[in-house]
């Protein structure tokens, strides 16, 4: 195969801008690495999940950047190297040299590599010409989770690109529980989970409750406490990260993710906006 393929693909995104044809190179790029995972049988180990399972498996209307993963269950010996050897074997079928690098942790369970490629400007032939000042490389971060919280239910997913082959993923439940601790835990604000939150709640996904109260029990400012991981609490717990919220700095880490004709829907983002939309909130298995 040759870089036909790739080009392609990208051509068939349409991108309006020079950040969209870089999103949709990315995410082509993440397509391909999720198939030399799935070469790799890294599947038996470990499961997608996050913003872009999100987009690639059920459409999210945003663009991503990383890869996540978690085990199936502990893997403190978990390495990257053979899989990494895998996804940089599938790039060379496409006629792509990238670089694959492991990041040797001191201590932690998140293990995490890098890909990156930086010829993409002179070996595909691009809609939107680009400076030297923009951005001339890919870099995307593999990561896995090597002890998750228990609770987690997981799903077979379907690709077709770039041919068909199947993963395994979270399914929906569990993925909103992940997202409702990075709402609630995470150190520093990201508009892409709340854009997250309100797609979940537009399709009615309910939150697994399980899953939510493990990750807040293991890690984050809830970590070893017992709480009452219920509709009541969430919804509290919630409005009080609502209403603490920079809006517009919300809107600005999302806005060069998102296609030009969806930035309009953040436009309108306000504490009372998110407010009025928690009592949506639903759980799978309390």
């Amino acid at each position: 195969m040759t870089l036909t393929i790739i080009q392609q693909r990208l051509k068939s995104y349409q991108s309006r801008s020079k950040q969209e044809e870089l999103n949709a190179l990315k995410e082509i790029y993440q397509e391909i690495a999720l198939a030399g995972l799935a070469r790799s049988d890294f599947f038996k180990l470990g499961a997608f999940q996050g913003g872009t399972a999100l987009r690639i498996i059920h459409q999210l209307k945003r663009f991503s950047e990383d890869l996540d993963f978690i085990a199936l269950k502990p893997q403190s010996n978990f390495k990257w190297e053979t899989h990494l050897k895998a996804i940089e074997l599938e790039f060379q079928f496409f006629g792509v040299q990238i670089e694959m690098k492991e990041r040797k942790e001191a201590k932690g369970v998140v293990r995490r590599a890098f890909l990156k490629e930086d010829s993409f400007a002179r070996i595909l032939e691009l809609t939107h010409d680009r400076l030297p000042s923009d951005e001339q490389k890919i870099l995307i971060k593999l990561e896995i989770d090597t002890h998750p919280p228990e609770g987690s239910t997981f799903e077979t997913a379907f690709l077709t690109y770039p041919y068909p082959f199947s993963i395994l993923m979270q399914d929906m439940p569990s993925l909103f529980a992940g997202k409702c601790h990075a709402l609630l835990c995470r150190e520093y604000e990201k508009g892409r989970d709340w854009f997250d939150f309100l797609w979940y709640l537009s399709l009615k996904t309910p939150i697994n409750a399980l899953l939510l109260k493990n990750a807040l029990y293991q890690t984050g400012p809830y970590k070893g406490k017992e709480i009452q991981c219920d509709k009541k609490w969430v919804m509290e717990a919630l409005k009080h990260k609502i209403t603490s919220i920079d809006w517009k700095a919300a809107k600005l880490d999302i806005e060069h993710f998102l296609r030009l004709e969806e930035r309009k829907f953040v436009d309108y983002w306000s504490s009372e906006l998110f407010l009025s939309q928690l009592d949506k909130i639903e759980f799978a298995n309390l």
